[in-house]
């Protein structure tokens, strides 16, 4: 999830506190937070939260406290968005080729990408494990390397969007060189009981693109590595599929979106598997475990419902109704559906119950509004640090 809600200095406070106290009291059993960025320049969004190497460690103890006072555990998801930067944010839009977003009229909000130097690629890997070790320091009990969703690593992976010539692209091998780095690094800075997990999309989900077979030779290639869980997800903001919606015209399952898949890698992976995308009802999630599924996950549904977990394990039937924008427009859509869900975010971590349907171009606007305001706060900060 990417809740926007950081304080001044992009840290966590009051509300996120709040936010991941309401999924511990709802009885979940691992709690991943939300986009966690390793580089303070480059941000998918104005409020989130970076921890760096000496970002200080105090408000993310809270946060790691809150997260497993009632046993669960705790993990960071640590990101880099690549080119997914929005233009008015200033930062630094680094990626394998200088490749912008394709989102049509959209396009202009997202920052032009530079190609990125052997010497910022290795600074990039030596972040993941600074922030890695930051969270061990904090108290949490994993991390999660974000190489989903069309960010950076992700980015890597793609041959839509890694166009490079060097020992970072053309292979599959040459293309997934930097998540697998990124794992080593951060194994040589945490602890041999510290989990290390990686979220990797299934596919792209475009024409050309990351495919399933490349899911699954990369998933080959980390069970070499001390890797303790995959989650399967799918899509970008140029294809959507984590919200159910494709730009190659494939058909996802109603809930599950990725289980066919997940099945097949869960008979070849040595770790255990984790499927997220669209799960709301008790009686799918019993049947991704039944079919050999480790762990599931359900941001959107928790979003909605954070005591779903207790609910079911008390013989609840409860389903989350996930919000669906059906607009002509593909990319507001896919903007709506992310301000449903972070209204839905906000209403929790103010400590109130979420109301049963919101409107989403209103909350659209909210939304709008809110990344604005927290734009202009991120510019003066970014600029008082350099």
């Amino acid at each position: 999830m990417e809740e926007n809600m950081a304080e001044s200095g992009q840290l966590p406070g009051a509300k996120i506190l709040q936010l991941y106290r309401a999924w511990s009291d709802g009885g979940a059993g691992l709690i991943i937070t939300g986009n966690v960025m390793v580089d303070a320049r480059a941000l998918t969004g104005p409020g989130g939260i970076v921890l760096e190497a000496h970002t200080p460690l105090a408000p993310f103890i809270d946060w790691a406290q809150v997260m497993r006072s009632r046993g669960a555990q705790a993990w960071v998801q640590l990101s880099h968005p690549g080119r997914q930067v929005r233009a008015e944010m200033g930062g630094a839009a680094w990626a394998p080729s200088a490749v912008p977003l394709d989102l049509g009229k959209h396009s202009k909000l997202f920052a032009q990408p530079k190609a990125m130097t052997a010497a910022e690629i290795d600074e990039t890997i030596q972040r993941f494990g600074a922030a890695a070790h930051a969270a061990e320091q904090a108290g949490f009990t994993g991390v999660e390397i974000h190489a989903a969703h069309g960010y950076l690593l992700s980015q890597f992976l793609s041959p839509l969007t890694n166009l490079r010539t060097d020992e970072w692209g053309g292979s599959l091998a040459n293309r997934a060189r930097l998540l697998l780095d990124v794992v080593r690094v951060v194994r040589t800075r945490v602890s041999t009981t510290f989990c290390v997990a990686v979220k990797l999309n299934s596919a792209d989900f475009q024409r050309g693109g990351f495919s399933e077979d490349d899911a699954t030779q990369v998933v080959l290639w980390l069970n070499e590595l001390p890797v303790d869980l995959v989650e399967l997800s799918g899509g970008s903001y140029e294809s959507p599929a984590m919200q159910g919606r494709t730009a190659d015209g494939r058909t996802l399952a109603r809930e599950a979106f990725f289980i066919e898949f997940a099945r097949t890698i869960a008979g070849v992976a040595r770790m255990p598997i984790m499927i997220t995308g669209g799960i709301r009802r008790r009686a799918i999630a019993d049947d991704v475990l039944a079919g050999g599924i480790a762990v599931v996950g359900m941001a959107t549904a928790l979003a909605i419902a954070p005591d779903l977990p207790r609910e079911w394990l008390a013989g609840g039937q409860r389903v989350a109704a996930i919000p669906r924008v059906a607009w002509k427009d593909k990319g507001m859509a896919g903007l709506a559906t992310m301000s449903l869900v972070k209204r839905y975010l906000w209403s929790v971590a103010k400590g109130r119950k979420p109301a049963s349907r919101y409107s989403p171009l209103f909350s659209l606007i909210i939304d709008q509004w809110r990344l604005k305001q927290l734009a202009k706060r991120y510019r003066r900060w970014l600029a008082a640090r350099s």
